[in-house]
């Protein structure tokens, strides 16, 4: 085997370093460069990319700190509002209710004063009609015409027993 002659065999080796030596050169000064360029840039960009994802990162947590913040203070508004709301709804249910009772009272008492109105009223009309009454029934029984004076005194004398029957009647 001719690969494996001494002579043949170190003549290989120094080609071989040769060959490898041009190899080693032309990678490094042409394929090794660009290679760790491309290497450097793809490392900066994963940096960058990581650096800019702990900043969004931290600016995420701090928005959500200040819309949680912000959330609280809404609830806390919405609930002094709501109780504002019950206070002055219950303020006003209890005026409209003093109102009405105020108002009712007053009907009340309008309602009495002419009940008690139309009563005496009635009361009057009552005694003239029995005094009247009363005159056509002693005129009948008398069969004959009376004067004024008479008249008058049968009338206050109607009156009077009328007055004491209401009177009594009203007393028992």
């Amino acid at each position: 085997m001719p690969q494996f002659d001494s002579h043949f065999f170190s003549s290989l080796i120094f080609w071989e370093l040769i060959s490898f030596g041009i190899l080693l050169w032309v990678l490094s000064k042409f394929a090794l460069p660009p290679i760790l360029e491309a290497l450097e840039t793809r490392e900066r960009k994963i940096r960058d990319s990581i650096d800019q994802a702990e900043q969004s990162r931290t600016s995420a947590e701090q928005r959500l700190r200040e819309y949680e913040a912000k959330l609280r203070g809404a609830a806390q508004e919405a609930e002094a509002m709501l109780a504002e709301a019950r206070t002055k709804s219950q303020r006003m249910l209890e005026e409209n209710e003093q109102r009405l009772r105020a108002e009712s009272e007053r009907i009340k008492a309008e309602t009495t004063q002419e009940i008690d109105r139309e009563r005496r009223k009635a009361l009057q009309d009552i005694r003239g009609e029995a005094a009247d009454l009363a005159l056509l029934v002693a005129e009948k029984v008398l069969v004959r015409s009376l004067s004024d004076d008479d008249n008058r005194r049968f009338a206050q004398e109607a009156l009077q027993s009328v007055s004491a029957d209401h009177s009594a009647s009203g007393q028992a």
